[in-house]
């Protein structure tokens, strides 16, 4: 007997354009594991702002922790790793390259459709962002449990650059809010608009609705 697959139409998988995802107050673990299942997919995928994501337990013990992290080396040749990335974007990168099984043509294939930054760079800062509610804090932390800024940990083994990305963030901000204030200014003289012209687009409306508009 023969087997009927499925034309290619209904074989493909369903994936999106590159989607970009605000790590703001996201626990590290859990949204890289969501992450490293969506690029195993053939999802590309975009992390902004990787120094805002929280790690569970206080920043001594965090630091303590990454302090013997660093500690393992080779020890004859160190220059030829493990290597320790000191800016939260590589931090995250490094977490996610260890849960798509790298070493294989699949896993290096994954972690080509990832992308990490620190802040919101341009273009990503006029795209829509999106959240992953099984991987927040507020959901995942039970409240008054200490946790942990990746950028404060960071800051703390040697990367220089928080004071930097955070006056950017403060200037886009500004920036956006400005934005903000115009399309709603926008939103509202069109509301204002409609109204006004109600009675007069009454039999419009019965026309276009007639024909099925």
């Amino acid at each position: 007997s023969t087997c009927h697959y499925p034309n290619n139409e209904e074989f493909k998988m369903v994936l999106e354009k590159p989607i970009v995802i605000d790590c703001r107050d996201h626990l590290h673990g859990r949204l890289c594991s969501v992450v490293a299942k969506e690029l195993l997919a053939g999802q590309k995928i975009v992390l902004v702002r990787c120094e805002d994501m929280v790690i569970s337990g206080s920043l001594v013990r965090n630091q303590t922790k990454y302090a013997q992290f660093r500690k393992k080396r080779m020890n004859t040749n160190p220059t030829r790793g493990p290597f320790h990335f000191k800016s939260p974007a590589r931090m995250v990168w490094r977490t996610i390259r260890g849960m798509v099984h790298q070493k294989s043509a699949r896993g290096q294939a994954a972690i080509g459709r990832l992308s990490t930054f620190e802040g919101i760079p341009h273009p990503y800062d006029k795209v829509k962002r999106k959240v992953i509610p099984a991987a927040l804090r507020v959901v995942r932390l039970k409240p008054g449990r200490k946790y942990t800024k990746m950028g404060d940990l960071a800051n703390n083994v040697g990367w220089k650059h928080q004071e930097l990305v955070s006056s950017l963030e403060d200037k886009r901000r500004a920036k956006a809010e400005v934005f903000f204030q115009k399309k709603k200014a926008a939103a509202a003289l069109k509301a204002k608009a409609e109204e006004a012209a109600a009675g007069d687009l009454a039999k419009v409306n019965e026309v276009l609705a007639a024909a099925g508009h």
